[in-house]
């Protein structure tokens, strides 16, 4: 019994740490962030989640080693590690990039004029839809970081702003096409290896869709193919 209280106190203290950790990467990161939502008008809170999520609030690999926040792909001089991500002098010029990204490529671009600085969510389904990311629930995840650390505190919202209401997307697996057995009656004559030569099969493939034991068949017996 104690060695479980100590064991959950363990992932406990792991999971607040882990909370804590964040906390601080937002801190350090929040005044440069807000510096380029002024200047570029891009919500301090979407770089802030963005980068949180692409870097594990700064504990990824590429992140410690190249100093990259933002999962950005390019060359690098990196000798530690090797990777098919580009390295930066520091964590602000990764920011910068970020945004520069944003501001410089197509489609991205395109996101200026579609919402303003305060729009997160709108931002973040945006970036998605352009490609940034692979995954269908990234923007959800960068969204749910926003709202857990309320991120949004950092937008400098006028008074009175209302977040836009946007529909949750929603994902629809491909169904899969199933194709309901055919039936067959079995006519005088009749034996499997007729009908597995008729119908393009083998006879022990009708034996053990139909579950049969013996290959002995009665007209008027339906079987499936």
């Amino acid at each position: 019994m104690k060695k479980i209280f100590i064991l959950c106190l363990f992932l406990l203290t792991g999971i607040i740490a882990k909370a804590q950790d964040t906390e601080d990467y937002i801190a350090e990161h929040v005044k440069y962030a807000q510096e380029l939502m002024r200047d570029h008008k891009i919500p301090t809170s979407l770089i802030l989640a963005v980068a949180i999520h692409e870097s594990a609030s700064g504990n990824s690999r590429i992140a410690q080693h190249l100093n990259n926040h933002f999962g950005v792909k390019g060359p690098n001089n990196n000798d530690e590690i090797h990777s098919s991500y580009r390295d930066y002098l520091n964590a602000d010029e990764s920011y910068s990039h970020f945004v520069e990204i944003m501001e410089t490529r197509a489609p991205f671009n395109n996101l200026f004029e579609k919402y303003d600085q305060y729009d997160y969510k709108g931002w973040a389904r945006g970036i998605q839809r352009y490609g940034y990311a692979h995954s269908r629930t990234w923007a959800s995840q960068v969204i749910a970081l926003v709202k857990k650390y309320e991120l949004y505190q950092y937008d400098e919202r006028p008074e009175g702003y209302e977040e836009p209401v946007y529909a949750t997307p929603v994902y629809h697996r491909k169904k899969r096409s199933t194709k309901t057995a055919k039936a067959y009656t079995v006519k005088s004559g009749d034996n499997l290896s007729v009908i597995a030569k008729k119908k393009g099969t083998t006879v022990k493939a009708i034996m053990k869709k139909n579950g049969l034991k013996k290959v002995n068949l009665k007209p008027g017996q339906k079987i499936k193919l």
